[in-house]
């Protein structure tokens, strides 16, 4: 022990740098709570315990992760890092990087931020070159915007622009942009509403469709219907996988609240 008393400090802070890194990893990548909890006590007051955790964390989580797939777990820490910064300096940062390079990615990026940040119609004016230009028929500019009208009240600039989105590009978009025509013709008031959502949820890539559907429903009066669909999203989510749960997470925690509205 003796010979390890000069080391002990420089151990200490590795395993504190652990910690921290573990703490970001199992925030990104949803682990278990506990994981969470002994990381971020041991990232904030070392603590016996806390640092064992890191490394066994280390060890179980972060090298197998690695391993598997070690671009991947690298983006991952990326963006737990990117995450807490805060809103106005990652703005920031975005901006200088549209500013250096003016790319369809970088201006998504930026609008993406600033409608975050409860900005909608900077970040609408963020997108407003790409509507007019080779970009203008592009699904994530399209879809993009379209949030931003709905976040703002446009709803029927929304529907202008979702009915131009190719559904052919990908199911995940085909989803997407089903979903969101729906929530815009049911803000108008359209009866063609009810049939949007039902082709949204045909082939659907989440379960989003058929949580805002139920909402849908229940707000016309169907309560017998948006049952039937509540029930079968749950038995959906009692079946899936403990990933596919994390993923979909919010759309099951919204068919949760609507069950016990009806109850």
């Amino acid at each position: 022990m003796d010979a390890l008393a000069p080391y002990l400090p420089l151990i200490y802070t590795i395993l504190r740098g652990l910690a921290l890194i573990g703490l970001i990893h199992a925030i990104v990548t949803r682990q278990q709570v506990y994981w969470i909890v002994m990381l971020l006590f041991g990232a904030l007051f070392g603590g016996l315990f806390g640092l064992a955790f890191a490394a066994v964390y280390t060890f179980m989580v972060l090298i197998p992760a690695a391993r598997g797939g070690g671009r991947v777990a690298g983006q991952a820490v990326a963006r737990g890092v990117e995450a807490l910064k805060p809103l106005d300096t990652r703005i920031r940062e975005a901006h200088e990087r549209l500013t250096e390079s003016d790319t369809l990615q970088h201006r998504a990026d930026l609008a993406a931020l600033q409608a975050r940040a409860g900005r909608p119609d900077d970040a609408q004016a963020t997108l407003a070159p790409l509507l007019s230009g080779i970009y203008a028929d592009d699904p994530v500019v399209l879809l993009t915007s379209a949030e931003l009208d709905l976040a703002r009240g446009d709803f029927s600039a929304a529907e202008g622009k979702l009915t131009r989105v190719d559904l052919r590009t990908s199911a995940a978009t085909r989803t997407r942009t089903l979903t969101l025509l729906a929530q815009a013709q049911a803000a108008q008031g359209k009866p063609d509403a009810d049939q949007t959502y039902r082709d949204a949820i045909t082939g659907a890539t989440t379960e989003e469709p058929r949580a805002r559907y139920a909402a849908y429903l229940i707000g016309q009066g169907r309560a017998a219907d948006a049952r039937t669909l509540l029930d079968q999203i749950a038995k959906t989510e009692s079946r899936a996988t403990n990933l596919y749960k994390r993923q979909e997470r919010e759309w099951f925690q919204m068919a949760a609240g609507l069950r016990k509205e009806l109850k």
